[in-house]
C-alpha cells in the first residue's frame, strides 16, 4: 500500500496550534500511523511545545520533501519555513512575527499539496488579527486557500463521527442567511454537497436537506421557505436521479443522520449545523474545505490564547483531523482531478 505524506501546519506560534500538532504526531502519527506526518512551520516553535508539554522527543528539520528521511519513532520532522529563526514567540500574544509564521506554513504545506508532494495539509488555527498584522488580506484559512489553488469557490464539509455535515449559508448572520435562502441557492447546495460526497469515497450517497423553521413550517403556517424554496429544490434533484430528502425538521434530522439513516445532512445555517455536530462529539469534528484541488482537513476551533504555552490543550480535534486526512488521502488524486479550476 503507498505511504501517503501529510503536511500538518502549526498554525498560529502563538496559539495552541504547536502544542496540539506535537501531540498528534507524537500520539497517532510515527512508523506505525495511518499516514505519514510532517509538521510545516518553524522548528523553534515545535521546540517550544515539546518544552512546556515536558515531552522528550527528537525535532528533525527537513528542507526538502523529494528527500524525507526514514520515519522514527520519537522523531518530530518539520519542515522548516524560515520565519522565527531561533527566537520563539511569546504564548498568547498577537504578533505580526507570528503571522507571518502562520501564513508562511499555509503557503509552503498548499503548494506541497499542489505539487503532489503530500497527499494533502492538515491545519491548526490561525489568528485573524495576526495573519492581518503581517500583512495578509484574507480573512481566514479558506480564503487564503482559495487564492493559493486559483479556486473560484469552496465549501466546508464537517464529518463527525463518519457522518458529514454541510452548510447552504455559513458565515452570514441569522437574518442574512434567510434572506439568502432562494431554490437556486438549496439546488448549487445540494449539488456541491453530493459531488464532494461522492468525491470523498461515498460512492452512492444519501443526503438529507434540514428544514428552517419549526416542524418544518407546518405547511406554513410557521414559514414559507420551505415550501418556496427548499421542497422545489430537493423535487428538482430528485428528477435528475440523486437520493435527496427534505425538508426535514432540523430537531430530527441530524438523530437520523447519526443513526445511519443518511450520509449526510445539509443545513441550512451557520449553528444549525455547528451545535449537533459539536454537541455529539466536540473533540471528534472536524471540517474539510470541499472545492480545492487538494485535500484539506482542520481542526473547527480557534487559537485559544488564553491557554496557550499551559499544557492543558485538548488535541483530540488535531488527531482526528490528521486521522480523516490519512482516510481520505487515497482520494487525492480524485480531489485533484475534479476540483482543479
Amino acid at each position: 500500500m503507498t505511504r501517503h505524506t501529510l503536511a500538518l501546519t502549526l498554525g498560529d506560534p502563538a496559539g495552541i496550534g504547536p502544542e496540539i500538532a506535537v501531540q498528534a504526531v507524537l500520539n497517532a502519527a510515527g512508523p506505525a500511523g495511518p499516514a505519514r506526518a510532517v509538521i510545516v512551520g518553524d522548528p523553534v516553535s515545535v521546540t517550544a511545545a515539546l518544552t512546556v508539554l515536558g515531552l522528550d522527543a527528537t525535532v528533525r528539520t527537513v528542507a526538502s520533501w523529494d528527500d524525507l528521511p526514514a520515519e522514527e519513532a520519537g522523531v518530530i520532522d518539520v519542515f522548516d519555513i524560515g520565519v522565527l529563526g531561533d527566537e520563539p514567540v511569546v504564548w498568547g500574544e498577537i504578533s505580526a512575527r507570528a503571522g507571518a509564521s502562520a501564513v508562511r506554513a499555509i503557503e509552503v504545506a498548499t503548494q506541497a499539496a499542489l505539487d503532489g508532494k503530500v497527499a494533502g495539509i492538515v491545519t491548526a488555527p490561525i489568528n485573524k488579527e495576526a495573519i492581518w498584522a503581517a500583512g495578509s488580506e484574507h480573512l481566514g484559512h479558506t480564503e487564503m486557500l482559495a487564492e493559493l489553488t486559483g479556486s473560484s469557490r469552496s465549501n466546508t464539509m464537517f464529518v463527525a463521527r463518519g457522518k458529514k455535515i454541510f452548510f447552504a449559508t455559513r458565515h452570514v448572520s441569522l437574518r442574512g442567511a434567510l434572506e439568502r435562502i432562494s431554490t437556486e441557492l438549496e439546488v448549487d447546495a445540494i449539488d456541491e454537497a453530493l459531488r464532494a460526497l461522492k468525491v470523498y469515497g461515498t460512492d452512492e450517497p444519501r443526503l438529507a436537506v434540514a428544514a428552517i423553521n419549526p416542524h418544518g413550517g407546518e405547511n406554513g403556517k410557521f414559514g414559507t421557505e420551505e415550501i418556496d424554496f427548499i421542497r422545489p429544490a430537493v423535487a428538482e434533484m430528485q428528477e435528475r436521479g440523486h437520493n435527496v430528502v427534505g425538508p426535514i425538521p432540523a430537531d430530527s434530522v441530524f438523530h437520523q443522520l447519526f443513526t445511519d439513516r443518511y450520509d449526510a445532512v445539509l443545513s441550512q445555517y451557520h449553528d444549525q449545523g455547528h451545535i449537533p455536530a459539536k454537541t455529539i462529539d466536540f473533540n471528534g469534528t472536524i471540517s474539510v474545505t470541499v472545492g480545492l484541488p487538494i485535500l484539506r482537513t482542520s481542526v473547527d476551533h480557534g487559537t485559544a490564547f488564553d491557554i496557550a504555552g499551559k499544557a492543558i490543550a485538548d488535541p483530540g480535534t488535531m488527531i482526528s483531523a490528521y486521522l480523516s486526512g490519512a482516510e481520505f488521502a487515497p482520494f487525492a488524486g480524485r480531489i485533484r482531478e475534479d476540483f482543479n479550476r
